[in-house]
């Protein structure tokens, strides 16, 4: 990973962190390379990176401005997706494919980048998970199964990635929740254990530094939840074809 990019990485958590609004302006170059330990040189490719992606506004004479609340973005660009999900659940098949699409990768690079401190985040959020299961919350459990994917992307350490992930969170969080609700309590109970063994060896997989193992890990959770949501769509339209059909009455008998 370039140093550009962890730099650019550290800054965003610093802007976050500090809570610095769209329009605010970022601390003096000195104070910022002082605070996240690296040299203004490094600093300055960092500003640069997240300029180019619309994030910061750096303005000779002025300073570095945030040009865009750095927890929003890019959620705009996803606000249609989220209006299309309510009026068309199959979108979460897109989701999903989405999902994959990036998870592949931000397992496999976790799996060679993570630090120890992101190995205890990854364990923590999968513990949350497994605390509200038993506890039959299922809406903090789907939060943290969410959040649990996210801590795998933080662990990739590659801004651009994590930046879509984050950007995706509120709709997966929505199909999470609605994959989990659909599996669960149409499907049976087992479906609940067979994800937590699918989480538990991901993170395993992370812990373990395994990349291959983590991106053969992740595929076949994503599938199995796709081809677990498929076979319900088709029984419940099955079922639906059923009750459509016209009722026969028996001839009369003759006289």
């Amino acid at each position: 990973m370039r140093l550009s990019d962890q730099v650019a990485e550290k800054l965003l958590s610093l802007i976050q962190a500090h809570g610095i609004p769209p329009g605010g302006r970022l601390p003096a170059e000195r104070g910022l390379a002082q605070s996240l330990g690296v040299s203004r040189t490094a600093l300055r490719e960092a500003i640069q990176k997240l300029s180019s992606h619309g994030i910061l506004i750096s303005r000779v004479g002025a300073g570095t401005f945030l040009a865009a609340d750095a927890h929003q973005w890019p959620q705009e660009s996803m606000s249609p997706l989220a209006a299309l999900m309510q009026h068309d659940p199959q979108y979460r098949y897109d989701v999903l494919e989405t999902r994959c699409a990036l998870e592949t990768s931000t397992a496999s690079y976790a799996a060679q980048r993570a630090t120890d401190a992101d190995k205890a985040k990854i364990q923590r959020c999968f513990d949350q998970m497994i605390d509200y299961q038993q506890r039959g919350n299922a809406e903090l459990s789907a939060h943290a199964d969410a959040q649990f994917h996210l801590a795998i992307a933080e662990a990739s350490h590659n801004l651009v990635l994590l930046q879509v992930m984050r950007g995706l969170f509120d709709l997966m969080l929505s199909t999470v929740a609605q994959n989990r609700r659909i599996m669960v309590i149409q499907d049976s109970p087992a479906s609940q254990d067979k994800l937590t063994h699918q989480h538990q060896a991901l993170m395993q997989s992370i812990l373990d530094g395994d990349p291959d193992q983590a991106r053969a890990v992740i595929d076949q959770h994503l599938d199995y939840i796709r081809a677990t949501l498929v076979k319900m769509d088709e029984d419940a339209a099955r079922r639906d074809r059923a009750t459509r059909l016209p009722s026969s009455t028996p001839p009369s008998p003759r006289p």
